[in-house]
């Protein structure tokens, strides 16, 4: 294949990629709602209200743009849930091109790479969902999973606290209590 066909196939196929990207609605706005199950979770006083709480918070999460988009996610969900991940990949990798802006696309797969402990992958994902959601909990958790299988101690404590600030319920939230792996410096056992 000549240099200048190859081009022609490459332009083709982004314009193509772009096409998609295009007919993607905006993910729904749910930062209103999330705000207020910020404050909610903050004030639970049990683990069972936090946990009902963060159920809510993750039904927003995964509100699809689009039913196109939505099948995506919950045919990559189910592939994960039933240890699929070259079907959860497949599902996942063409949300994410279809809605390159939909946070939770890109959570599922570091999801599935974690799961793979394909870490780096992972924290790519991660940083993305990141990028389109700060405050997203499940992001922030599943980096400082990532970062602590990768052996980034330091910044996994600091993204688990950053997290914790946000739900100080979360289950991970073992992992910084004194003792745990990602305790704060200076209150190991």
């Amino acid at each position: 294949m000549s240099r200048l066909s190859f081009i022609l196939i490459a332009a083709l196929a982004l314009s193509a990629g772009m096409a998609r990207a295009a007919d993607c609605p905006a993910p729904p706005d749910h930062s209103d709602q999330l705000e207020g199950l910020f404050a909610q979770i903050s004030a639970a006083e049990n683990d069972m209200d936090a946990r009902e709480i963060s159920n809510q918070m993750w039904e927003l999460w995964t509100d699809a743009p689009d039913e196109a988009a939505q099948a995506l996610l919950d045919r990559g969900m189910r592939a994960r849930s039933g240890y699929d991940f070259l079907g959860a990949l497949d599902a996942l990798d063409r949300l994410v091109e279809y809605c390159p802006d939909y946070a939770e696309g890109y959570n599922q797969r570091a999801f599935v790479n974690f799961l793979r402990h394909d870490f780096p992958a992972a924290l790519v994902d991660l940083n993305r969902t990141l990028e389109l959601s700060p405050r997203h909990v499940g992001a922030l958790s599943g980096k400082a999973l990532t970062l602590m299988g990768m052996g980034e101690l330091d910044e996994a404590r600091a993204v688990l606290t950053a997290a914790l600030a946000l739900n100080p319920w979360l289950s991970e939230r073992h992992l910084a209590a004194p003792g745990g792996p990602l305790a704060p410096v200076g209150e190991d056992l």
